[in-house]
């Protein structure tokens, strides 16, 4: 995905779902199907580095919390 292309999680899942409807039609051609399942990629890697990152947020934040209340 384009650094240009800035997604918000829930629009690249959208994209995402998009993507994998079409892949489904067999009607479409085979050079369509390789380009679709190339964005397909860009937008799973892009969805599951947005959740990591979240994830390392909120573990973060816990540590803090946690930190917080021990010195209390």
């Amino acid at each position: 995905m384009s650094n240009s292309e800035r997604l918000s999680f829930e629009q690249a899942l959208s994209k995402l779902e998009d993507v994998v409807n079409k892949l489904e039609d067999e009607s479409i051609s085979l050079d369509k199907s390789i380009d679709l399942y190339e964005k397909g990629i860009e937008l799973s890697d892009f969805c599951t580095q947005t959740l990591e990152n979240a994830e390392l947020r909120i573990k973060k934040v816990a540590e803090k919390q946690a930190n917080n209340n021990e010195n209390e």
